[in-house]
């Protein structure tokens, strides 16, 4: 689903959340069983991305994107 409108604007909340620490926003953009990918880690679940966040460095757009139920359910940097 990466490419489309809503698919963007969702993308570009949750960079903008995350950048914030608002992390209720976050959490209502990142699905439950999110799969997450950028260059050296992997993680798979909203809690363990969110964690990961609280220590930074703040997420870089994704090369790639799926959306389930309205919410990032894969994000992929590579």
């Amino acid at each position: 689903m990466a490419g489309t409108e809503a698919g963007e604007r969702i993308v570009a909340e949750a960079l903008a959340a995350a950048t914030a620490g608002d992390v209720p926003a976050l959490t209502a953009l990142l699905h439950p069983y999110l799969h997450w990918a950028e260059p050296g880690v992997r993680l798979r679940g909203r809690r363990n991305v969110l964690a990961r966040l609280a220590v930074g460095p703040a997420p870089q757009p994704p090369t790639a994107f799926e959306l389930r139920d309205g919410q990032i359910y894969r994000w992929t940097r590579t």
